[in-house]
């Protein structure tokens, strides 16, 4: 009888040991689970951000491009929304044109994107030469 409860004392014991580790190898794999979703979700937002500065500066130039030929050559174009703000800043010389656009985006992420954009105006058309955009 002695013989036969010592060896179920040691198997127990073998047990319990063995799910410690495995609630510690289990509660550490989460861990790790938790930390990458959160690094993933900062790049997400990081790159939500950077398309949203892109996508609105290049909305201030062309808002600029539009109304070039019909407006006063010193108005700036301005807008805020939710998403951030833009603006927009055309300086023409003869038939050359310059346009400077930002925008902020605001947020979580916080970014910064610019867009300046080249050309001529040739009668009513406006023409494209070269384009540089922020990174």
């Amino acid at each position: 009888m002695r013989s036969s409860f010592h060896a179920r004392t040691r198997e127990r014991g073998y047990v319990l040991i063995a799910a410690i580790a495995l609630a510690i190898l289990y509660f550490a794999l989460m861990e790790l689970m938790l930390m990458d979703s959160s690094r993933a979700l900062r790049e997400a937002q990081r790159f939500r951000s950077h398309v949203i500065a892109a996508t609105l500066a290049e909305s201030a130039a062309e808002l600029s491009a539009a109304s070039m030929v019909t407006r006063n050559v010193g108005d700036n174009i301005n807008a805020d929304d939710e998403q951030g703000s833009m603006k927009a800043n055309c300086k023409v010389a003869g038939t050359a044109f310059d346009i400077d656009a930002e925008a902020n985006t605001s947020g979580v992420m916080p970014m910064k994107a610019t867009v300046r954009v080249q050309g001529r105006i040739i009668g009513q058309r406006v023409m494209v030469d070269y384009t540089y955009h922020s990174q």
